[in-house]
């Protein structure tokens, strides 16, 4: 049968006690309440039969895990299934998994089914109760308990934590910056937001503005604060919806005046970065009784103020190290995620919190209107809201806390787990054992056997805070995990980096999803401080040490000035600069590159491919030689004995220091350029090969090309500028996709199913990886984190052809033969940082007159991604990157490119033999390279062109992206020839 609207639409009741029972001042266990004990439940056999065997919550789980018209069917079968099938928790769940713009409708199913258009219009059934006698679940009972519990008469409590007031900076940070929280009063006595910021007052001035909600759901849930409001008064869930908005400074610029950050907070380290590029800081946070924040540690061992302007809030805090009881802290080894398993606030409270010994439970208090609390780096808190409240709250960096925040953006499982949570990344070692022994021993405690794939760790014991004579924070805590009983733990940085994992490379590696900064962002924000904060250069260097480990890479750039005959760097100098993924030093009028991504067989194919490919350039007379770095120096950085030296390289021949980690029967071993395109187009891009963690590091030295990295300069060029930027960009474009490709033996096979003998070899290896990626491209497009939208990913097999060859081999040809397009050099890595631009006076040199000034010179740098492979390839870093989706630059590069973009031996018959095929179109092509992309390219799509979020099909994302591309091959036919 169908789904049955009354079914779905009908309320239900059965014996609980009522809600109208008295209501305890202070949450209490309601397991023993005497309805419940004396209840009886003869209904639940017979109604569900079989399934009685299984628990309540697990017959609630499984019921969250059908569709809504699924669970409609199952309240048909029984009056207990019918029961669990109208819970209100379940319906949240279901709408929370759709998202959205919400306007809550008096209750969650409701609300959910009118979301999916499965309401009845028959409103007497609605409001038609069924009563079951004879059915008594405590699982259901604690839910609805959790629902209607009020918190009003919570009495006040000063708690643990110290009140203080007109605090100093200076006493501040010796007393509390970094050591513990506390509560201070008067900071916000002037602020407009002290009387502005009632729930009343601000529906008035900004009830029809959206906010976001936080909830643990995958999908994004927004609200109007009208609509939220009104949702707050009728609401009875156990874990209410919570406005926590960190971008209320953008939709709502008018709060940001009502408030300013308090004197003891206002140094902020992440201030030095665009807002773009620095990890969320500062929320908005209402929320109604009963909500809260379960237990966490702020992101990234950032420390946090959080200033209550109406209600109530109740804080529990743990210091570091310590896990608070009934929650579970997993560690992955792969990355050093952090993932916690914790009930809500209001649970934790409710079921945890009374069962602990005194001296098991936090440090609390109960925050009141005008007050501020800190909580420093590191601390474990949880907030429950007493009353309906709004507060306004930021992260920041400061000096006590900026090794730590650097250290745990250090890739790696081990420390994560060590900072964030005591020391569950550690197997089997005491802290004692640890403090024994020098740093430099600590690599050998990550031996591959000594850990798994996740550490887990459910909290639990006591805790005593205590400061260390040098004023760093120590914690002695007893835990029934049987390696960490009565040990101590210190959140001392020098303690906590001896479990940094040496032999990672910090710069290179993947870091973890959690980390509030993304890599390239923190290479900026490093060297961003090192140029605007010199004065805080000793501390920065640590930092930088221990995130990025600088001082290994400005050990290689001494060595590398030294052999050169270089300028020894100067202080200004000690830093790397850019964003990308290798080390890149200015020395004077020099540049430094160090090839660290990928281990060595990948950054060594790297340069010798750069190598390769200068060495071509000249060879044929390109003019692009005029646009790129000029080469002084190359060879190999070698660590033996503790010292680094150096191992000159052209790229021609099998330098020495590689000779013992490659066979030397490999085919290319005797050509020109051993290391160069073909063979890593075969070999260079599987970094775990026998060489790849070896202590050898290729290098480049190139002369500084004039101008400015046009990432930097962007927003200050005109759109002519930009104009003759995409012009500049189309003429070196072609000259690169023109460029013969290097002569090479036969490749070998590669393992795919897909790729036959008669492919060509140019074009086998490429046809293999992206039939790769295409016959696992859901769990390929699910990887970007919620990027693509779902229905699209459920259509992208369908899109895509099947074999990927088709987007290179087109119909047999006049004589019978395929027809094949030329693959070319690509630079695979074209983007806004890649670019360097240069200004100059046109016609009024003396005048000094901006306004005639052009931009002129355009260069590329950085060739070390040098693939083969389609020209259209290219095309999606510049139109995304670079030009950000705007049309009139895509055109204007098009209209200097002059190349078509299928090209072989005669373009007559390619243009002949693929009529109207859907693989010839370049918008096709460009849209499935986008799809089999190795980087999170429709991430930018998606955010440039944010309607598409609503496509149903990729072949609208096609058409918008795209399709500019097809216009170009129709008004271009003289180009084939």
């Amino acid at each position: 049968r169908g789904p049955c609207p009354s079914r779905l639409n009908s309320p239900t009741r059965y014996f609980l006690p009522s809600p109208h029972a008295p209501k305890p001042s202070k949450p209490t266990d309601p397991a023993r309440s005497p309805a419940m004990e004396s209840a009886g439940n003869d209904r639940r056999d017979a109604a569900l039969g079989s399934l009685a065997v299984l628990p309540d919550e697990l017959l609630c789980a499984i019921v969250d895990l059908l569709q809504p018209t699924d669970i409609g069917r199952l309240a048909c079968v029984s009056s207990v299934m019918y029961i669990l099938c109208n819970e209100e928790p379940l319906w949240m769940s279901k709408y929370l998994s759709v998202g959205g713009h919400l306007e809550y409708k008096c209750s969650w199913k409701k609300t959910t089914l009118s979301r999916l258009s499965l309401c009845s219009g028959n409103s007497e059934l609605e409001q038609k109760a069924r009563h079951f006698d004879g059915f008594n679940s405590l699982f259901l009972y604690r839910r609805w308990y959790r629902c209607f519990t009020t918190l009003s008469s919570y009495s006040f409590d000063n708690g643990h934590v110290e009140r203080k007031d007109d605090l100093s900076l200076d006493h501040f940070h010796s007393q509390y910056d970094g050591k513990g929280p506390v509560l201070l009063g008067k900071l916000a006595e002037t602020w407009p937001a002290r009387t502005k910021w009632t729930i009343q007052q601000l529906v008035h001035d900004y009830g029809e503005v959206t906010f976001r909600i936080s909830q643990r759901s995958p999908k994004k849930i927004i609200m109007k604060l009208k609509d939220y409001v009104s949702y707050m008064e009728l609401q009875h869930d156990e874990d209410p919806l919570y406005i926590f908005d960190d971008k209320f400074g953008e939709t709502t610029p008018a709060l940001l005046e009502d408030y300013r950050v308090p004197h003891l907070f206002q140094e902020d380290l992440f201030g030095v970065l665009d807002y773009e590029q620095r990890p969320a800081f500062r929320w908005l946070i209402i929320g109604p009784e009963r909500s809260g924040a379960s237990w966490h540690v702020d992101p990234g061992l950032t420390s946090a103020w959080n200033t209550l302007l109406c209600g109530r809030k109740r804080w529990a805090l743990y210091p570091p190290g310590r896990v608070p009881g009934g929650v579970t802290v997993h560690v992955s080894d792969e990355d050093g995620d952090v993932d916690i398993e914790t009930p809500t606030s209001l649970q934790w409270w409710l079921d945890i919190y009374p069962h602990l010994a005194e001296h098991e439970k936090p440090l609390e208090c109960t925050q009141l209107p005008g007050e501020t609390i800190f909580v420093p780096s590191g601390w474990w808190h949880c907030v429950l809201n007493l009353e309906t409240t709004v507060a306004v709250t930021q992260n920041f960096v400061n000096q006590s806390n900026f090794e730590h925040v650097c250290l745990d953006m250090a890739p790696g499982h081990c420390h994560k787990g060590v900072c964030r949570a005591g020391l569950l990344a550690v197997p089997g070692k005491s802290v004692r054992d640890i403090e024994n022994h020098p740093a430099g021993t600590m690599s050998a405690w990550n031996h591959n056997d000594m850990t798994r794939a996740e550490k887990r760790l459910k909290g639990s014991g006591s805790v005593r805070a205590s400061n260390s004579a040098n004023q760093c924070a120590s914690f002695e805590f007893s835990d029934v995990h049987e390696s960490l009983e009565n040990q101590v733990f210190s959140y001392d940085i020098g303690f906590l980096s001896q479990f940094l994992e040496k032999e990672k490379d910090h710069y290179t590696s993947v870091w973890s999803p959690t980390n509030p900064i993304g890599q390239r962002e923190a290479r900026e924000w490093l060297r961003r401080l090192w140029v605007l904060k010199p004065e805080l250069r000793g501390l920065i260097w640590k930092g930088a040490c221990l995130a990025i480990s600088v001082d290994k890479w400005y050990a290689c750039l001494e060595e590398v000035s030294a052999c050169h005959s270089l300028p020894p760097p100067s202080e200004d100098e000690k830093l790397p600069v850019g964003t990308g993924s290798n080390p890149v030093f200015i020395v004077s009028d020099n540049v430094i590159k160090i090839y660290a991504e990928g281990g060595l067989g990948y950054s060594a194919h790297g340069l010798g491919t750069e190598l390769e490919f200068y060495d071509l350039l000249r060879k044929v007379g390109s003019p692009l030689i005029n646009h790129i770095p000029e080469i002084i120096a190359s060879g190999f950085l070698v660590y033996e004995d503790g010292v680094y030296r150096t191992v000159p390289w052209d790229g021609k021949g099998m330098p020495d220091v590689l000779a013992k980690y490659y066979p030397l029967e490999l085919s290319y071993a005797n050509s020109c350029f051993p290391l160069g395109l073909w063979s890593k187009q075969q070999f260079g891009m599987d970094s775990s090969t026998e060489c790849s963690n070896k202590p050898i590091w290729p290098y480049m030295v190139t002369r500084k090309c004039k101008g400015d990295i046009f990432a930097r300069v962007r927003d200050t060029l005109s759109k002519a500028d930009l104009l003759n930027l995409a012009s500049s960009l189309g003429v070196q474009m072609r000259n690169i996709h023109l460029l013969p490709l290097p002569h090479g033996e036969p490749l070998p096979k590669p393992e795919d199913n897909n790729v036959r003998d008669s492919d060509p070899p140019e074009w086998k290896q490429v046809i293999s990886t992206l039939n790769g990626r295409k016959n696992n491209i859901k769990k390929h497009l699910a990887n970007w984190g919620g990027t693509v939208p779902t229905v699209l990913i459920e259509k992208a097999e369908e899109y895509l052809p099947a074999d990927m060859s088709s987007l290179i081999k087109f119909v047999k040809d006049d004589d019978g033969d395929s027809v094949y397009t030329f693959p070319c050099w690509i630079h695979s890595d074209i983007m806004d940082d890649n670019i360097l631009t240069q200004r100059s006076l046109t016609d009024a040199k003396s005048t000094g007159d901006r306004d005639l000034e052009k931009l002129d010179a355009v260069n590329i740098i950085d060739f070390s991604d040098l693939s083969i492979g389609d020209p259209l390839c290219d095309l999606i870093p510049l139109h995304l990157d670079v030009f950000r989706g705007d049309i009139d630059l895509l055109r204007e590069y098009l209209r200097s490119y002059q190349l078509p973009f299928l090209r072989g031996k005669s373009n007559n018959d390619i243009y002949k033999s693929v009529g109207n095929s859907k693989f010839s179109t370049a918008s096709y092509r460009a849209m499935c390279y986008c799809m089999l992309h190795e980087d999170n390219v429709l991430a930018a799509i998606f955010g440039l062109w944010k309607d598409l979020r609503a496509a149903t099909s990729w072949e609208e994302v096609e058409h918008l992206v795209w399709d500019g591309l097809n216009r170009y091959q129709q008004s271009s036919p003289t180009l084939s020839s």
